[in-house]
């Protein structure tokens, strides 16, 4: 419709009166007339809703799949169907187990659009309690997929390991944020994400907020000075976590500043039973600091201090405490140097009646005869001692006489240690046998079960310690 202004048959006339009358619309009839442009939507393909609480999660993942245009990825697709087979016919709680260091069959990393679907298949499924994806493609992008479903209220996850992944500070810090509330996961694994200070920072915090986390791995994740204390400081009212692994940190001062308030810590925390702290310069000095609060302390049943600067005088603080507080199990000095002094001062200690401990491994650490002759005799005089692991010093035909004798009497079960006898030439000597504390820390084992007692010691005796 045109409208003209001063025509006679156009919008305004004026009568005779000279008053404008109102404004009237009239049709101009016009040379030609497009009708409107009518614009038809496309037929948008809308997905057939899928059932997936009544489909098994493998057939889950492959109708996400499907519906966001991703390729399948072959190696979770048949860990998923194993893992719906186990739980079908064992009726119990199963890991998906995904990691990408298997070296039993060629296996495809996942990347980040793999875990964006495999998050969204394990939101509903009963019975998958563990998530395994060591060793991947995984990123910040992934961590913040998997913090999705750590925050979804149908998850049933009580474990999840990340190691050795691709995840920086956005990453942990998506993920310690989805565990501020989350009342139902139990162990988290980040070992070797380079997380730096910032994200250890992040999961110090959470620990203020969240009571049900009972293992907490950041070993190799660069954390700093900052948030090692920062750790040492929230354990004093944190009474829910049982394991923590911090080893491997970078510290900016050859002090001994961390070992004060773990120390400190040590004082006053009566839950926590595991404790790593492998890899972070501890010196002597460091060592007669923590020794202060070890002596209060009733709870810890595992101290780890493989890798550190520990000789002979830190050594002696140890067995003043394995003296006057049995509490302790599991003690792994493994690589340090504490040589014949120290490994006599522990001997003693052993052979009192007041030291519980079960399990000592002091691999690598310049002993001589006098110093393992002395730890031989002290098993002999019938200390609560199981568990020794000797490799790595200097065994020299006396010693493997004697812990040839061990063995031989059934005082040292042959799966308890790491070394074997044998004889050549008419004289015995020891050889070294892949048994440790935690020998498949890092990986998985190219056969046998994963968690073997013999190479994985430490977890069966804190699984049985009281």
């Amino acid at each position: 419709m045109v409208l003209r202004r001063g025509d006679s048959r156009g919008c305004f006339s004026t009568p005779k009166n000279g008053l404008a009358s109102p404004l009237v619309l009239r049709p101009v009839a016009m040379a030609t007339f497009s009708p409107p442009l009518v614009v038809v939507p496309r037929p948008v393909a809308v997905p057939r809703p899928v059932a997936m609480a009544t489909m098994t999660v493998s057939e889950q993942y492959a109708a996400l799949c499907a519906d966001l245009s991703l390729p399948l990825n072959a190696y979770i697709l048949g860990v998923l169907q194993a893992t719906t087979t186990t739980y079908v016919s064992m009726n119990r709680d199963v890991t998906v187990k995904l990691t990408g260091n298997d070296r039993l069959q060629r296996v495809q990393k996942l990347s980040d659009e793999d875990v964006r679907v495999l998050s969204r298949c394990l939101r509903t499924p009963a019975g998958v309690t563990g998530l395994d994806v060591r060793y991947n493609d995984i990123s910040d992008v992934g961590a913040g997929h998997l913090s999705d479903l750590i925050q979804e209220a149908t998850s049933t996850l009580r474990y999840v390991d990340l190691m050795g992944n691709d995840i920086h500070t956005d990453g942990a810090e998506a993920l310690a944020k989805s565990l501020h509330h989350n009342q139902r996961l139990l162990s988290v694994r980040l070992t070797g994400n380079k997380m730096g200070n910032t994200g250890g920072m992040c999961f110090a915090s959470m620990l203020q907020i969240n009571h049900t986390l009972q293992e907490l791995d950041l070993a190799d994740c660069d954390l700093g000075t900052q948030s090692v204390i920062a750790f040492a400081i929230v354990l004093k009212s944190n009474t829910s976590l049982h394991s923590l692994n911090i080893s491997r940190p970078l510290l900016f001062s050859q002090q001994d500043e961390v070992a004060v308030h773990l120390s400190a810590m040590l004082r006053v925390n009566r839950t926590l039973r595991e404790l790593h702290l492998g890899k972070m310069g501890l010196t002597d000095s460091g060592m007669e600091r923590l020794t202060e609060g070890l002596r209060a302390n009733h709870s810890l049943r595992y101290l780890d201090l493989r890798c550190n600067r520990v000789s002979r005088d830190g050594a002696q603080s140890l067995a003043a405490v394995l003296r006057s507080n049995g509490a302790l199990r599991i003690l792994d000095l493994s690589a340090n140097r504490i040589e014949d002094d120290g490994a006599a001062s522990l001997s003693e200690a052993i052979a009192s009646p007041t030291c519980g401990l079960r399990a000592l491994a002091i691999t690598s650490n310049n002993i001589g005869s006098p110093g393992l002759l002395a730890l031989a005799q002290a098993m002999k005089a019938g200390s609560t001692l199981t568990h020794v692991y000797i490799w790595g010093n200097h065994l020299h035909e006396p010693v493997c006489q004697a812990f040839s004798e061990l063995m031989a009497s059934g005082r040292l079960s042959p799966g308890h240690t790491d070394v074997s006898a044998y004889e050549a030439d008419g004289r015995v000597r020891l050889a070294e046998v892949f048994h440790g504390l935690r020998r498949h820390y890092y990986w998985t084992p190219s056969s046998g079960a994963d968690g073997c007692p013999a190479t994985n010691a430490a977890l069966a005796l804190t699984a049985n310690a009281p």
